[in-house]
């Protein structure tokens, strides 16, 4: 499966970057597979892997913070691995162009 998600931490001012690389820093050493962007993350693994993950990731911001705000989209899908990839190239390939910048 594949799970998109982004974690706001409420109260914490008009930048959330040094929350963001906290976050990054525990979705990098899960050993999943992941790409994180200007909105969210997208992390490819199991259920739990996923659940467990976003969960660490929550409890590490909410040492620091009051309040979070988190939203999860999941894209749930038997047997198949190496989705984050498969869907970029299947994009580029109909684009006949790489996106990457």
């Amino acid at each position: 499966m594949i799970a998109q998600f982004s974690i706001v931490p409420l109260g914490a001012g008009a930048s959330v970057s040094s929350y963001v690389a906290k976050v990054i820093k525990i979705v990098d050493e899960s050993g999943l597979s992941y790409r994180f962007h200007a909105m969210g993350t997208i992390v490819e693994g199991e259920w739990d892997q996923i659940m467990n993950l976003i969960k660490k990731c929550r409890d590490t911001l909410m040492n620091e913070v009051e309040r979070v705000i988190i939203d999860i989209k999941i894209d749930d899908r038997k047997g198949t691995t190496g989705r984050i990839e498969q869907k970029i190239k299947s994009v580029e390939e109909k684009l006949g162009r790489s996106l990457k910048k």
